[in-house]
């Protein structure tokens, strides 16, 4: 955890560009300027961008880590290489909001992305950000009780109407349950 006081959240971000530099838009279109702003402000008002601010620190952490498990005696030595080498491909986060931002351009119309930035900028937008995983994962669980409860009650009465026909086609009296 010493190594997010000496850096900071900003640089953090760099290190996803790694982590995504493999992955490509299978189909990049040419974008206006206007409509990549459009696609960033989008990322940013989702919080998109913000999600990846922990990237960095934590492979810088697992690095250090590791290093220290090979180099136990380089502690000190260890925690400033990896400091200084994640410092300097902290500059590379542009490159993941910029591939963001193209991949988003592709999806969503110019006018889109500006609306989805005005509403996610929202007051409503933010709520919605902090609250919708809390109402879908409910909304999940309901949904999964209300299945078990139909599928009991549909199991029940099916095999009680079925008993009565059965018990008419032999011309029975259709037994108590």
């Amino acid at each position: 955890m010493r190594f997010h006081t000496k850096i900071g959240r900003s640089v953090a971000v760099a290190a996803t560009v790694v982590g995504l530099g493999a992955f490509s838009v299978a189909s990049a279109q040419d974008v206006s300027p206007e409509h990549q702003a459009a696609a960033k402000a989008a990322l940013n008002a989702l919080g998109i961008n913000s999600q990846f601010d922990e990237i960095l620190p934590n492979q810088a952490d697992l690095v250090q880590a590791q290093l220290t498990q090979v180099y136990p005696n380089y502690h000190t030595l260890i925690d400033e290489v990896v400091t200084d080498t994640a410092i300097a491909l902290a500059a590379r986060r542009a490159d993941l909001e910029n591939e963001g931002a193209q991949i988003y351009a592709n999806i969503f119309t110019q006018a889109e992305l500006e609306e989805l930035a005005a509403f996610y900028s929202s007051e409503l937008g933010q709520k919605f950000i902090q609250y919708g995983p809390i109402a879908s994962r409910e909304l999940s669980q309901a949904g999964d009780i209300w299945a078990r409860g139909i599928a009991r009650d549909l199991n029940q009465q099916a095999q009680e109407e079925l008993n009565r026909r059965i018990a008419e086609q032999a011309g029975e009296a259709p037994a108590a349950q």
